[in-house]
């Protein structure tokens, strides 16, 4: 059983007369929050396995990069953001210690399902929240980390969701995003064909589900590149903002602090 689990609002923001993006797709904003819920509810029971097959296994070497870049210690408080299948917080546990403190959220709950028995199967025992990032259940100033991996591009407004980190970031803290970036350039068409050709086959053929991994190779697109985030960042509070670039842009890590 997890320790606690406090259910955040859910609740989509905006009205349905602002659209946005669903992929390739123009939604209204009120709806998006519920067709990227629909995707990951379909993809949770294979999300690890396509992780791999997808990334080739690189995905945990990032993912080991994106710790090592947030400084945590013996003792530290950790948010984990998007958390879903639990890979970062397994990581995140090791370094924070039984005297640290780390919460597991996500907004799908069948991801955190996931996440929660996969820490209890490894005698990991850690609350779990059921939470919008746009609307943390969380106080000001305490956590020394927020981390988000591969989960800032499906949110509706991710201002709003970097401002909220910001709010609970204690100073001296960081923020860590983990995120699909844009690649260099001249390796854009073969990725191109990867990213439209072959997820949505791997898609079909593992997870039965070709149409929601067309969404995530369409919504790594959408998203903001190296530069406008670590604008975004600044934007909303966070300073010393900086990004590193992890195989050709492909991903990238990126790092700000509340000062």
């Amino acid at each position: 059983m997890d320790k606690l689990h406090i259910k955040g609002s859910t609740q989509a923001h905006g009205d349905r007369s602002k659209i946005t993006h669903f992929g390739y797709q123009e939604v209204p904003e009120s709806e998006k929050s519920k067709r990227v819920d629909q995707v990951f509810s379909s993809v949770a029971s294979q999300y690890d396995v396509m992780n791999d097959l997808m990334s080739v296994g690189l995905h945990r070497l990032w993912k080991r990069f994106a710790v090592q870049l947030s400084g945590v210690k013996t003792g530290s408080r950790v948010l984990d953001i998007a958390g879903g299948t639990g890979d970062l917080s397994k990581l995140f546990l090791d370094k924070i210690g039984p005297e640290g403190e780390l919460w597991l959220t996500d907004i799908n709950i069948e991801m955190l399902s996931v996440g929660r028995d996969r820490m209890i199967d490894a005698g990991k025992l850690l609350p779990v929240c059921q939470c919008d990032a746009e609307s943390l259940p969380y106080p000001d100033d305490y956590f020394d980390c927020v981390t988000v991996a591969f989960g800032l591009r499906n949110m509706t407004h991710k201002t709003r969701a970097l401002k909220e980190m910001y709010r609970v970031t204690r100073r001296g803290g960081r923020i860590i995003v983990l995120e699909f970036s844009k690649v260099w350039k001249p390796l854009e068409k073969l990725y191109d064909i990867y990213s439209f050709k072959l997820i949505p086959l791997m898609g079909r053929l593992v997870a039965r589900d070709e149409d929601s991994y067309r969404y995530l190779a369409e919504s790594i697109r959408m998203h903001p590149g190296q530069e406008e985030l670590a604008n975004m960042f600044r934007e909303s509070g966070f300073e010393r903002v900086e990004y590193f670039n992890l195989s050709a842009g492909v991903v990238a890590v990126h790092r700000g602090f509340k000062v």
